[in-house]
């Protein structure tokens, strides 16, 4: 089966906030998964000439969703162990390239910066295209996972389970869900 490229979006589009989400999840402990959300989160996916696709998204480091403990939740997110938000507040992703074919899947290729390192990652996933919604608007979504090595972008902490093992793993899954609106301004 041959899959061919798609250009189904045109002009702006930007994440319906309440509807989008960006989890991460690490292997904690050696046994559960660790997952959490940013809630923060802006994107926009910008159709260009030719219908050439950017994507362009930031989280705020701030927004992690950790309740507790509180001790926790401040070395997640103030401490150099992890992401340092004072310094560095935000993760930003900027697309070289974004493929949507018509079998319904997407393929993004681009820059992911956390605290202040910037490494090319690439995402799989799929898409769906434009519908006209309940208040006469457009929408629709892009579905994306990619993994990625945490100490490619300076995260190390690491301690090591009596048994043997790491207490985190070093891989991270990304898995974001852009339920995106048509921007007619």
């Amino acid at each position: 089966m041959t899959t061919t490229a798609v250009t189904p979006f045109a002009g702006r589009w930007v994440a319906d906030r309440e509807h989008s989400t960006f989890q991460a999840g690490v292997r904690h402990m050696g046994v559960g998964s660790f997952k959490t959300t940013f809630t923060d989160v802006v994107a926009r996916l910008d159709a260009g000439d030719h219908g050439a696709l950017r994507l362009d998204g930031r989280a705020q480091v701030t927004s992690i969703a950790i309740r507790t403990p509180a001790e926790f939740r401040a070395h997640v997110v103030d401490s150099d162990d992890f992401f340092a938000a004072a310094t560095y507040p935000e993760i930003v992703f900027a697309s070289s390239r974004l493929t949507l074919s018509d079998d319904g899947g997407a393929d993004v290729d681009g820059e992911l910066t956390i605290k202040g390192t910037t490494v090319p990652v690439s995402a799989r996933g799929s898409h769906v295209a434009p519908v006209e919604d309940l208040y006469g608007g457009r929408r629709g979504a892009l579905d994306l996972t990619a993994t990625l090595d945490r100490r490619d972008f300076g995260i190390t902490w690491q301690k090591q389970l009596p048994g043997g093992g790491d207490v985190v793993s070093w891989n991270v899954e990304l898995t974001i869900h852009l339920e995106l609106v048509e921007d007619r301004c």
